[in-house]
Formats: C-alpha cells, structure tokens, sequence
C-alpha cells in the first residue's frame, strides 16, 4: 500500500510541478482560451495496447469560441472603447511604442463582438472537431445527439454533427437537456441547484484583480499620452478584448500590448473565478456536488446499470460542466488550495488546459485480451491522456494512465454516494443564494 501510495503521488506530481512555462502565452488565457490540443505532460503512454479495444465512448463537448458573456465583460470592453474613443485626438499627435500604434489608426480600436454568440471560429472548431471525431471512432454511431438548451451550445452541437455525419446529420436527433425527462442534468446541473452563491466567484476574482491590474494600469499610462488615461477597467477590458478578439478573429492587438506575466496573472484570475464557483473553492461544496450528476452518469452508462447503454453518446455542455465533473472526481485538486492573495503558478486546476474554448472530454471504456483483466476506463482530455490518478492501483495503470472500471466506482464514492434531493445535496444547493448566472 505504502508503494503504491508514492507512484501514486508521482503521477500526481506530473500534474502539479510542470508549469509549461515555454507555452505560447496565448494559449494560457483560462477559460477564454482559443481550442488546442493540451500538453502531453502527464508521462503516460499515448495509445493503449494493441490487444485492447474500445467499446463504449461518451463526448461532452464544450460549445466554441463565443463573445462576451454576462454584463460586465461587455461592459468593461465598452469602458475601454469608450476611453480611447475620448483620447482619439491625443493619440493622434502621440509618440507610441510600436505595439500601440494601431490606436492611431483609422478611428482607433473598435470591438465588434457579438455577445453570448458562438464565432465563426467557434463553428469552425466544431465542424473540424467532428471530422475529427469520425475519423478516430469510425465505427461508432448514435442516432440522438444531445446539448445544452443555451444557443451557443445547441449551434455547436450542429457544426459538430454537419462534420462528423455530413449529410446524415439532417436524420440525427439533435435534442436539448429540456428534451428529456429526470429532476437534474448532467450537463447543466446548476438549473436545479438554487442555492449555489455566483456572488462568490467575483469577490474572488475582484480580489486578485485589484492585486495585478494597477501595476499593468500604470505601465500603461506611462506609454499614453496626456489626455488619455486608463483605469483599471481600462486594463481588465483590454485583456478581455485580447481573448475575445482572439475567439472572434483569431488575432488581436491588445494581446502584443501585454507581457508573459501579466497574461498568466489574468489565466490566474479566470481560474479562480471558476474553482470558486464550480470547483474546490465553490462554497458548501457545490460544485463537486453538482459534478456528482455527471461521474454518475458516466459510471451507469460504462457499467449498463440500467441495461440500456449504447456504444456512443455524443453531448455537448459548458466549461462548467467539464470542470464541475472533474472537480467532482479529485483529479485537479489543489493542496493547499487556490487563494487570491498569490498567483500558485504550479497548479493543477488548469482552464487553459481542461476547458478551452470547444473543449473535449472523451470518456473510453476498453477490455483487452491479456494486457488488463477485466474492463478499464480512460479519459482522454482535448487530445491528451488525462492521468486517472485517484483509482489507479497498477503499474500498468500508471503507465496508460487508466484504470479498472471497479476500483473507478470505488474512487468515486462521494459522488456515487450524492442523491438528487437527499441531505448533501440539500446542504450545497438549498436556498442560500437568490441569483443564478453560469458563464459558460
């Protein structure tokens, strides 16, 4: 026990200590953070062995790249807009460094965002995901498709079918979460959990902004001309109109205006709104509560509880419902945890790489002829193994980063233990909080 206690930590180690500091910044923006594949950092192998074969496979798929969602996104980028639509005549005459030239020219900087929407990045990331997706599971079909009733998500549910089905994909059912019967989702689990406090996460996340933004704020001032002065909501919106311009356009001058560090103070901020809001950091833990939905699912379909599992399920959600899952089931769990008052660079709860923008979290189970004994489950993370470090009891595990499907339900034991109603879920979901808002 005390062995495989220490692999154990190793593996968990990997997820911890490698900060892939050499990363383009651009892919370290959080939630907001144009699809990539994640890095291949957790030193497990990427394939499994030759005499395995999968059986059962279940997506949940993150809608794409969107605009600004919720009001003060929007409104912090129209406070930025604004400020330098004031400044245009001073910063015509101005002598700015080459990074901020692009203020003087034409009517300066215009954010042309469509709130909530998904972009045609976002169509696109969907459609390519589902050639993909055909192309790695060829022999896996489904009749029924199923999302998110949220727009942005139903649309991502289309592009995703036109790639993966063509024109079969005008005889699928594509269905939403208001399509099927059950008190709770798996996909969007908050609609039934009240008490949730979406207060919380923007207290945490004001308290590290109001740490990092003022020295960015400053900087910035010093390279403006007189009669053009940024707050820092100037500065929040410019990093804003960075990701979003990114997710609209694939480019944007606002991310060449701000270094490394300042980036991954920002990454670090998104993080801590959403472990405070789905994650560790949610209070009465009713993230990992409502996570619970989705591990239960997964755990009765891989194990045909019900009799009636198919060999493919194809969903489509939220960042919140990806992180939610995982945060339910330990694998990102940060000792101690995430705090406003410093940036913990070596962390495990990581957006940029668990739930970018069309994030994928494919669930696989497999038997194999000789190399496991009995059925095992992997999970496979925007292209990348994601170690399941919390069942894993074998070296062979270890090394595939999978486990047995068994001591999975066994490692799950506190979302397998949570009824929809019953006294845990009464004690994270009950009326403690009047207002309900999930980014997504």
């Amino acid at each position: 026990m005390f062995v495989q206690g220490i692999l154990n930590w190793l593996t968990l180690a990997s997820l911890t200590f490698n900060s892939h500091e050499h990363d383009d910044p651009l892919k370290r923006l959080g939630n907001l953070t144009p699809y990539h594949v994640a890095p291949a950092s957790h030193k497990v192998e990427a394939e499994l062995p030759g005499d395995c074969n999968v059986d059962r496979v279940m997506l949940m798929h993150r809608h794409g790249s969107r605009g600004p969602a919720g009001s003060e996104e929007t409104r912090l980028i129209n406070s930025l807009v604004q400020t330098l639509r004031d400044g245009h005549n001073a910063l015509q005459d101005a002598h700015l460094p080459e990074n901020l030239r692009f203020l003087q020219a034409g009517k300066g900087y215009e954010a042309h965002l469509d709130p909530e929407n998904l972009t045609i990045i976002g169509r696109q990331q969907l459609f390519n995901h589902g050639v993909e997706f055909g192309l790695k599971y060829p022999n896996f079909t489904t009749e029924t498709l199923l999302s998110s009733p949220v727009q942005r998500v139903v649309d991502s549910m289309y592009f995703f079918a036109q790639g993966r089905f063509g024109r079969e994909a005008k005889d699928k059912n594509l269905l939403t979460v208001n399509d099927i019967p059950g008190p709770v989702s798996w996909i969007t689990p908050w609609t039934s959990c009240p008490g949730a406090d979406w207060h919380y996460p923007s207290q945490v996340g004001n308290e590290w902004s109001n740490l990092y933004l003022p020295s960015i704020t400053e900087r910035l001032n010093d390279l403006l001309p007189y009669g053009v002065s940024f707050t820092d909501d100037d500065t929040h919106g410019a990093l804003y109109a960075c990701a979003y311009d990114l997710a609209a356009r694939n480019e944007s001058p606002w991310c060449n205006v701000f270094n490394d560090v300042e980036l991954a103070n920002f990454e670090y901020e998104m993080d801590l709104i959403m472990d405070a809001s789905i994650g560790y950091l949610a209070p009465h833990d009713a993230g990992r509560v409502m996570g619970s939905v989705f591990v239960k699912e997964l755990i009765n379909r891989f194990s045909n509880t019900r009799g009636e599992a198919q060999s493919l399920y194809l969903e489509f959600g939220h960042d919140s419902t990806i992180m939610a899952a995982i945060a339910a089931m330990g694998l990102n769990k940060d000792d101690p945890p995430l705090s406003p008052d410093r940036l913990r660079e070596h962390r495990r709860f990581r957006t940029s790489y668990q739930a970018p923008f069309a994030a994928q979290m494919v669930w696989e189970r497999f038997t194999c002829k000789e190399s496991f004994d009995e059925p095992q489950i992997r999970l496979v993370l925007n292209e990348e193994t994601y170690p399941l470090w919390t069942c894993a009891e074998t070296k062979h595990d270890r090394r595939f980063g999978t486990c047995s499907l068994d001591a999975f339900v066994r490692a799950n034991k506190f979302s397998t233990d949570i009824e929809f109603g019953d006294d845990t879920w009464q004690a994270a979901c009950g009326a403690h909080s009047g207002s309900l808002y999930v980014q997504g």
